[in-house]
């Protein structure tokens, strides 16, 4: 079977943006709306038969369902939300696990208006309040599990009107919370989608960062234009396909890939409501007929340690195309996945702020084990000397990852934060905050990070959030966070941590401090590591000085300490 893309420097050599709306049928000045584009499009080309959404939960329960029970249930959300009184461009959240309720709901809240602002159902408390305060969402679409969390911080956000819990009965609740059943709620067939247009915000992702508050990354519904695109030319997705995306929709893998993408195709996709358990994963793949796969390094290195001989104990020969996403996919993962599947992961490159895949290897192309690939189609990519910011071109030199900007699902602000924004950009240049060098044959290969942010499992996690979780707990005077280098995880959280008076440095309380921050944030942000020092580097000004913490971890060189605060 053909690859959807054909001939990479073909369609660089020919491509401009306007070929990805004319692909989707949009024409100038009509309405647009993502939910609609997912569902009503859909069944309006005849598919409205076809299965959407295999969904299976960790118990092995399996539900299916098709582009019409989508286009009803998504209905059925947006009916809800607008019987509220939810208005457009108002930020609903969705706080749940990956059950069917969210991937539907989150294309009933567009289709009603709204900006859905997807939330990783592992955080804790003061992660879940830090992002629903800033976004000030009316509304939450959440769980009987969950709305235990909500319930803890509403008192702290008066903004907040409605809490709907997705599985619950009227008894199971409290005051200011309704039950909304999805399967007997009243669906119509029709619903008057809201008219958005190129510019109208559909999605609100938050992201870390090394300073402050996490960043809500504002998308719009234009995005769908390189969502769509990439799916088709990166992913190969083809119509018989059936896809399975491992990334939860609290991250924006999740949501352009999880849920845009292969359904504004039209493409069947797989579900599962459950963690890293390799053989179900295998067996999933085995049962369902997964013919796509786009996971996380992370992942392909558990499935590395478990061998090759796991995988012979199941039927594979199902998968034609394989993709990473998160983080680097290190050369080891690509060799071992041709032995294991006959056939590479390729490796993809792009972030929450980018909204789609940026850098890429193609279906066709010689996957290079390492290499990030070469940019998308109508992506201009550079590496920018750090000190000049003129490019540096194909000559091995390491620089920043610059992009021009114009794509149609670059982020449009940081939520209230335009000087973040502002920051971003450099001489004409967006720089994601990443680092790498290009070869003589126009390959990118990723060095590293530019900022303090942890990468762990693929998911960045702010230094600053956990630094302000370990502040709160009753023993912590000062608090560092890093990154370290991890083998399966790429990094995990250590901290640093210099106690108050009175306090002495002992295994228990190393223990009890993390579970506070794991209570507190999420299983991710909790540090794998504290150790016990006097005090922390600092600038005179204050500031943690984590650069040092890391050099001390790995041994290299401090460099300049001229900011340093003198003891």
């Amino acid at each position: 079977m053909s690859s959807n893309i054909g001939s990479y420097e073909e369609r660089i050599g020919n491509f401009d943006w306007p070929q990805a709306r004319k692909a989707m049928g949009f024409e100038d000045g009509a309405p647009l709306n993502i939910g609609a584009i997912c569902t009503d499009r859909i069944v309006a080309q005849g598919l409205g038969n076809k299965r959407a959404l295999i969904w299976e939960s960790s118990t092995g329960e399996v539900r299916t369902y098709t582009f019409n029970d989508l286009k009803r249930y998504s209905n059925a959300f947006a009916q809800l939300l607008r019987g509220l009184g939810i208005q457009p461009g108002e930020r609903v959240c969705i706080f749940m696990d990956r059950i069917p309720e969210l991937y539907i709901g989150f294309l009933g809240i567009l289709k009603a208006g709204g900006v859905v602002m997807p939330l990783f159902s592992a955080f804790g408390d003061d992660s879940l309040h830090m992002r629903m305060d800033d976004g000030q969402a009316a509304a939450i679409l959440t769980t009987k599990k969950l709305v235990k969390r909500v319930r803890k911080i509403k008192d702290r956000m008066p903004f907040l009107r409605h809490i709907i819990v997705v599985d619950a009965r009227d008894e199971d609740l409290r005051d200011g919370e309704m039950a909304f059943d999805m399967a007997t709620a009243p669906a119509p067939e029709e619903f008057d989608v809201f008219p958005a247009h190129l510019e109208t915000p559909s999605v609100l992702h938050y992201t870390s960062g090394t300073t402050g508050k996490p960043k809500g990354a504002l998308h719009v519904h234009s995005s769908i234009f390189s969502q769509s695109l990439t799916s088709q030319w990166v992913l190969d997705l083809q119509p018989d396909d059936v896809y399975w995306c491992t990334v939860d929709p609290g991250w924006v893998t999740g949501t352009s890939y999880g849920i845009i993408g292969p359904w504004s195709l039209g493409i069947t996709q797989v579900v599962l409501d459950a963690g890293i358990i390799i053989d179900r994963w295998y067996k999933l793949i085995q049962d369902h007929k997964v013919t796509m796969w786009y996971s996380a390094p992370t992942a392909i290195r558990m499935l590395m340690r478990e061998g090759v001989g796991t995988v012979r104990k199941y039927d594979m020969s199902s998968l034609r195309h394989l993709c990473s996403v998160g983080e680097p996919l290190n050369p080891e993962a690509v060799v071992w996945s041709k032995e294991a599947f006959g056939k590479p992961f390729h490796d993809t490159y792009w972030q929450t702020e980018t909204g789609s895949i940026m850098i890429a290897n193609y279906p066709g192309m010689p996957v290079r084990p390492g290499s990030m690939g070469k940019p998308f189609p109508g992506i201009t990519a550079e590496v920018l000397d750090p000190r000049t910011y003129e490019p540096l071109g194909p000559t091995g030199r390491i620089g920043l990852i610059a992009f021009r900007p114009g794509w149609p699902s670059m982020f449009r602000i940081y939520w209230k934060n335009e000087g973040a924004y502002r920051s971003k950009f450099r001489d004409g240049w967006y720089l994601p905050g990443d680092r790498a060098r290009i070869d003589t044959d126009g390959y990118f290969w990723f060095v590293g990070r530019d900022d303090d942010v942890i990468n762990t499992a693929g998911h960045l996690v702010s230094p600053f959030e956990v630094e302000s979780a370990l502040l709160e707990h009753e023993a912590v005077a000062e608090s560092g966070a890093i990154g370290k280098p991890d083998p399966v995880n790429m990094e995990v959280v250590k901290a640093f941590v210099a106690l108050k008076p009175g306090y002495v440095a002992t295994p228990e309380l190393e223990l009890k401090i993390m579970n506070f921050v794991r209570k507190k944030l999420s299983p991710l942000a909790m540090p794998q590591e504290i150790e016990f020092v006097k005090s922390l580097p600092k600038t005179r000004s204050g500031k943690i000085l984590r650069r040092v913490l890391r050099c001390q971890e790995t041994g290299e060189p401090v460099g300049d300490l001229s900011t340093l605060e003198e003891d």
